[in-house]
């Protein structure tokens, strides 16, 4: 029987190439929802499928050690004992691997007190023998004496699992000039690092060769030892026994009792539900599109079993285009009056409303839109009414909808902020990544490059059951706090958000013109005075060129290297400038000020609408803590203490028909929240009696009077209070305070002596997370922090200090948004004309109606102060005028 009529056995070393896997991607790129590591999953799997691919074996098996433990550690002790502990990120990731495989329907095999090369070496010595092509994937250079006429060696290079060498019997006599089952003796001379296996002095491989070659044994060169002359013959003789130990532990063993043999080992039809869960699970939908691609090619070849799995569980329902007292039956009927959910998808064209996608679990319908027409009052109704609907990015499908004159009510569920809550930090997905990363499934685009696409995108009647069938899957995934966070603040939140965005705020453009002149003049004037000062004219926003004037030309000490050589950021110019001032680098600097002020305000000023006001978009899924962003114009990158600061926000105004601005702001929330969750009684004495919080710890700290604490003092204080929650070090506060190192080291230690409960709180904060792989706020959002057990230091402290605040950070933004949602609810509630327009950090800014500044001002006060129950009073400062700035308190 030719090689090509025979079956082919393959069978792969599943800790080997694991671990080299492991090695070969990085770590931080391959990390599912719930932060576990999957680097070592993802190269091992596309190995296999390359294998699956190139190889097409008719029998497969993977191997796995079941502990570093067998009986080569009960000969020899030491034997791997140099191997150091299992990475953490790598722990978890083996039974993930075989839970994959097993979906793939590939045995994977395991025996107690024996090595995965030794199940690799009974199953090729049997499969050779049972005639077989064998192929063994292997990273261990032991799997060399496997090779035999029928027994291919297939090994990864030392770019991890992407390229294997072919071992056959010619490649090992070509490589290593002996046969392959001389291996285990040249081995035994030389030894086995990795192993513990320490070989014979002053023996390398050449010598060994040499040896084996001349005596053909192991056995035949001891044999021979006394005519070896040389140092390296009396080292021979003097160190046998390791040759001996050696060559008896790296024998592998053929007959080991399995369960299984190559006959057992047919390939098995894939479970493609299973391989959908777990490949969901590991976040891996290219790795599923080709694991699937690879079973459907199978099932072309009459070489697995019919498919009937692999197409997808749902097939899409029939669009039905229905309007009036049809659809109003339809939607009746499908959604039990109101009572079950539907999916909802708006079809739109430059913000215009021109259809809707309706679905429920088995059905979808279509109704294209004109406004005016008569008969869409059941669909109107329904869109106004709580009936539950579920969206896909519900903010942005809100405000459309209230451009066209519809109102929206009853989003019980948005499968963009429920993904988030589940991976905070991660990037908002498009449904069509939801559907692919979730379901497995594709959701049919049109190319937008092309002016008459070949394919149709699909109906948003088609979206909206897909909207459904992915808020399902979501639902199933959210814990208890986070489906509390989604249904008590970020839903009701929604709406708030689209009416800010929609209403805006007015600009005086004419201050911006001014600024920008002024700037501009200001950020020339730097300039040519830098250039002056070096002799020649630089492209001053280029670090190459910054680089060479200030490294080379002026012979300044190096900044922290990067890709391009050395740090020319902010951050690093400025110590930079407190380790070596140089003119040069002053005036840098206030180019580089002057330069970014001016795009804050270009950005401002472009996004002025013909009405005069700016509209910004908030981005409620926009960061890890759940603080919300803004973009489009950024609106939160505005200074707040520097005069031009107060100058770009005093062309913030009311509008015309209003009275003026009012602002909110919490003072010191993070703060409060740290006296609450530390139940520190001294920060809750502080607070509670009225006191300067800063002021009181200065003096306890300091052994001073209240009265006595200086404006120094105080500053120490801020910067320490606030720093220790964000895990600021004693170096960090030194530089930042510019003050030695023991002074702040002090002055740290004094500030726990006085607030233990801080110090307890912070701690336990890091040791819960590291636990439970997550913190949580007050109200029971999460945010997963995988790198705590990471064996990489600097992502271990990192991931630590992000977790010391997350909790307070996370608190504060959830605090903010109950406040926002009730505040809006009142000021609907008394049908007043004020409006709320701005959330800038932890500030609110109003824009109050004539008559009605008493009655906004208590509503703010009160739903600000009253939005969380804390050992502590929140207090809000108010202040009013007819600007940004001028309201500022």
């Amino acid at each position: 029987m030719s090689d090509i009529e025979k079956p082919t056995l393959l069978i792969i070393d599943g800790h080997s190439l694991a671990f080299r896997a492991f090695y070969a991607l990085p770590v931080d790129s391959f990390q599912n929802r719930e932060g576990q590591h999957t680097n070592a999953i993802h190269g091992f799997l596309s190995m296999l499928i390359v294998l699956l691919q190139n190889e097409k074996p008719t029998h497969l098996a993977v191997a796995f050690d079941i502990s570093r433990y067998s009986f080569r550690t009960r000969e020899y002790p030491e034997y791997k004992g140099t191997r150091g502990e299992t990475p953490s990120e790598f722990v978890g990731q083996i039974p993930l691997l075989e839970e994959a495989l097993k979906a793939m329907g590939i045995v994977t095999i395991s025996k107690e007190d024996f090595e995965a090369d030794d199940i690799l070496a009974t199953l090729a010595s049997q499969g050779a023998a049972e005639g077989y092509r064998v192929l063994v994937v292997s990273g261990d250079r032991d799997a060399i004496q496997m090779v035999t006429p029928n027994v291919t060696l297939l090994y990864p290079n030392a770019r991890g699992v992407s390229e294997l060498k072919r071992y056959d019997r010619d490649a090992v006599v070509e490589r290593y000039g002996i046969e392959p089952e001389q291996y285990p003796d040249v081995a035994a001379l030389v030894g086995e690092t990795s192993d513990n296996l320490i070989g014979i002095d002053k023996v390398g491989e050449k010598t060994a060769v040499k040896w084996i070659t001349a005596y053909g044994s192991l056995e035949g060169v001891l044999a021979h030892a006394d005519e070896i002359k040389g140092v390296v013959g009396e080292k021979l003789r003097e160190q046998k026994d390791r040759a001996v130990r050696n060559r008896k532990l790296n024998h592998l063993l053929t007959d080991v009792d399995l369960p299984v043999g190559p006959k057992q080992l047919l390939r098995a039809p894939i479970n493609v539900p299973a391989v959908r869960e777990v490949f969901d699970k590991l976040q891996f939908k290219t790795l599923l599109d080709r694991v699937l691609k690879i079973a459907g090619a199978d099932n072309a070849d009459g070489t697995a079993e019919e498919l009937t799995a692999s197409a997808p569980a749902n097939s899409i329902p029939v669009i039905h285009t229905m309007v009036d007292e049809e659809l109003g039956k339809w939607i009746a009927t499908v959604s039990k009056a109101g009572t079950l959910p539907l999916g909802f998808q708006v079809e739109s064209v430059g913000g215009t409303v021109t259809g809707f996608g309706l679905a429920s679990r088995n059905e979808t319908v279509f109704v294209p839109w004109a406004p005016g027409r008569p008969d869409y009052t059941a669909l109107e109704s329904w869109l106004a009414s709580d009936a539950p609907k579920h969206m896909h990015g519900s903010k942005a499908q809100l405000k459309i909808l209230r451009n066209s004159g519809l109102e929206l009510e009853g989003i019980a569920f948005d499968t963009m902020l429920a993904a988030w809550l589940i991976k905070p930090g991660s990037k908002p997905e498009s449904l069509e990544l939801q559907v692919y990363d979730h379901l497995g499934e594709t959701l049919q685009q049109s190319d937008p490059n092309q002016l008459v696409p070949e394919t149709e995108a699909a109906s948003p009647a088609t979206e909206a059951w897909y909207v459904l069938r992915v808020a399902e899957y979501l639902a199933g995934k959210l814990e208890t706090g986070s489906q509390s966070v989604l249904d008590t603040i970020e839903l009701p939140l929604v709406p708030v958000l689209a009416t800010m965005e929609r209403t805006g705020i007015t600009i005086n453009r004419g201050i911006l013109g001014e600024l920008t002149a002024e700037l501009g003049a200001k950020a020339a004037d730097a300039a040519a005075k830098a250039y002056a000062e070096i002799g020649r004219e630089i492209n001053l926003g280029s670090p190459k060129q910054l680089q060479e004037v200030l490294f080379d030309q002026l012979g300044m000490p190096k900044t922290r290297s990067n890709k391009t050589g050395f740090s020319t950021d902010a951050a690093s110019l400025a110590d930079l400038q407190e380790q070596a001032p140089h003119p040069f680098l002053d005036l840098l600097l206030q180019h580089r000020d002057a330069t970014k002020l001016m795009q804050i305000i270009t950005g401002i000023d472009k996004a002025v609408d013909p009405g005069g006001r700016v509209h910004t978009t908030y981005e409620q899924a926009g960061s890890s803590t759940g603080r919300i962003a803004s973009n489009e114009p950024n609106l939160q990158n505005v200074p707040v203490k520097t005069e031009v600061g107060r100058r770009i926000r005093s062309a913030f105004e009311s509008g015309s028909e209003f009275e003026t601005l009012l602002t909110a702001d919490y003072s010191q929330i993070e703060m409060r929240i740290m006296a609450h969750l530390s139940g520190d009684e001294g920060l809750i004495l502080s607070f509670n009696e009225g006191e300067d919080l800063h002021r009181f710890v200065g003096s306890r700290i300091f052994g001073v009077d209240p009265a006595e604490v200086t404006p120094v003092m105080r500053t120490k204080v801020k910067a320490m209070s606030y720093g220790l929650a964000y895990g600021l070090s004693a170096f960090g506060l030194s530089k930042q305070l510019r003050i030695e190192t023991s002074e702040a080291k002090e002055l740290m230690t004094d500030y726990f002596a006085r607030f233990g409960a801080v110090r307890e709180y912070l701690q336990n904060v890091v040791v819960q997370a590291r636990a439970d792989g997550y913190t949580t706020t007050i109200y029971g959002r999460r945010r997963p922090f995988g790198d705590l057990s990471s064996s990489n230091r600097v992502l271990r402290e990192n991931a630590a200090r992000q977790a010391l605040n997350s909790p307070i950070q996370g608190t504060a933004a959830d605090i903010l948004k109950l406040a926002m949602i009730r505040i809006d609810a009142d000021l609907t509630q008394q049908n007043l004309q004020s409006r709320m327009l701005l959330q800038v950090h932890d500030e609110l800014v109003f824009e109050v109606a004539a008559g009605e500044l008493d009655t906004v001002t208590d509503i703010v006060s009160s739903r600000m102060a009253g939005a969380a129950d804390l050992r502590v009073p929140l207090d809000v400062q108010i202040g009013t005028g007819p600007n940004w700035d001028a309201a500022a308190h």
